[in-house]
């Protein structure tokens, strides 16, 4: 406790934040705070670099994706800390960013402004759960072997990305995919995933950005790379600002991929904030998130405000565990990241240097991390493994994840059924079964 001294002695702007934030309360401080939140920008500012190179295989203007990144990651976080006092950060959600790149905007024919509305109208519908009762409903109505299993899968989906970015695996017209030969792109993606690992393991912060920007540095220094230098005025976001399509993503045909949208990123902000909320011990008596539905909307706003900016699904990331290991406990070490990000906009020219196979090691790598939910599924009762492992294989073998996720339930149901279990199908499970099963029908 302080004295009432300590109190008039104490700077007023320091004061304030404590009394915001709430830092005695949550036993924290002012340095702890931003040096947790430096922590975790390092640990995901990787996405700056990764999310316009993917994104802009589309045919999006790489500028302006890098601009609408760090502004929804800027954004977003500083409404999660703000608005619900938690140390998570957002930013544009790997996997997804994936699916919106190499699944929904071809199947919208090269449209990327189609996609965009999709999932604007995901984080509309999601904002309008986070508000209702089915918030609850819907995400404790999911399996957890199926809730690890879409993790994994999206996982090895990005892993799948990752090494085509590399040139390590190629496609073949008899075994539809093979070894790639030997070039310096994957030799140099081998050699930074590898150095990944090893930082990693080390526990060195900021071991994925810092494998990017070495294989960068390398591909530079070896003449194989143009650079244009590391920090300019930041481009124009107007070619992606206000560019969503409504009109066509609110079509009949298009509501699987809105689905996928808000189901992965409705499962993932719940596992997230649990897992961070857990890690930093705010979890109440009965292991109940507090302020969940303020967490809830924060998240929900951040893919409304990442649409409109001009990038995929904006997400609540695991790495905020990161700062909450290095004492982050309030929304005061959210704002820190959020600050970060703003500065990052003036990165554009380092970004823009940096070459697929230099995100090739980030993609496999996080593949890796969201792969270690398979270690939680029940092996031993066949009727939860076995669906898991199809879900888990169909997303990135059927290069969609909502394909995975419907042959995953599907599986689930029947299985559930044919062994005199059904009522632990329930009727989501139920549902979403029923509605792929007709869709494969109408195909």
């Amino acid at each position: 406790m302080m004295t009432e001294v300590q109190r008039k002695a104490e700077h007023p702007v320091a004061g304030a934040l404590d009394r915001f934030f709430q830092l005695r309360e949550n036993k924290t401080g002012i340095r702890v705070e931003v040096l947790a939140g430096v922590t975790t920008y390092l640990t995901m500012a990787y996405i700056i670099f990764v999310n316009p190179a993917i994104l802009s295989q589309t045919g999006m203007d790489f500028g302006a994706v890098f601009v609408a990144t760090c502004l929804a990651a800027a954004i977003s976080t500083a409404i999660m800390g703000l608005y619900a006092n938690y140390p998570v950060a957002l930013a544009p959600g790997m996997g997804l960013n994936a699916y919106f790149a190499f699944v929904a905007v071809p199947q919208f024919g090269g449209d990327w402004r189609t996609a965009l509305g999709c999932v604007f109208l995901s984080g509309v519908l999601f904002l309008a759960l986070s508000l209702s009762p089915l918030r609850e409903w819907l995400i404790n109505s999911f399996p957890r072997s199926q809730k690890n299993a879409i993790a994994a899968g999206i996982g090895f989906f990005l892993a799948l990305v990752g090494l085509k970015n590399a040139g390590i695996v190629v496609a073949d017209p008899v075994t539809l995919v093979k070894l790639g030969p030997i070039t310096a792109p994957a030799l140099f993606a081998a050699g930074g995933f590898v150095a990944l690992v090893g930082l990693s393991a080390r526990r060195v912060p900021g071991a994925i950005i810092l494998s990017v920007l070495g294989v960068t540095a390398l591909a530079v220094g070896l003449g194989l790379q143009p650079f244009e230098g590391i920090a300019a005025a930041p481009p124009s976001l107007a070619p992606t600002f206000m560019q969503m399509d409504l009109v066509h993503a609110a079509q009949a045909g298009f509501v699987t991929i809105v689905f996928v949208f808000l189901l992965v990123d409705l499962l993932d902000t719940a596992g997230t904030l649990v897992s961070v909320a857990a890690r930093a011990k705010m979890l109440d008596a009965d292991g109940k998130l507090p302020r969940l539905r303020k967490a809830m909307v924060a998240d929900s706003a951040a893919s409304i405000i990442g649409a409109t900016l001009g990038t995929s699904t904006t997400t609540s990331y695991i790495e905020s565990a990161a700062g909450v290991d290095a004492g982050g406990r309030t929304g005061l070490t959210a704002v820190v990241v959020a600050l970060l990000f703003l500065v990052s906009l003036f990165l554009a020219p380092l970004a823009q240097a940096v070459p697929l196979y230099a995100t090739a090691p980030a993609l496999i790598f996080v593949a890796c991390l969201m792969a270690r939910g398979l270690g939680e599924i029940e092996w031993d009762d066949l009727t939860e493994a076995v669906p898991a492992i199809v879900t888990a294989l169909a997303i990135p073998l059927t290069f969609s994840i909502a394909s995975g996720i419907g042959l995953g339930f599907l599986t689930y149901a029947a299985v559930k059924i044919l062994a005199g279990r059904v009522r632990e199908a329930n009727g989501a499970v139920l549902i979403i079964a029923v509605a792929f099963a007709i869709k494969l029908a109408l195909e």
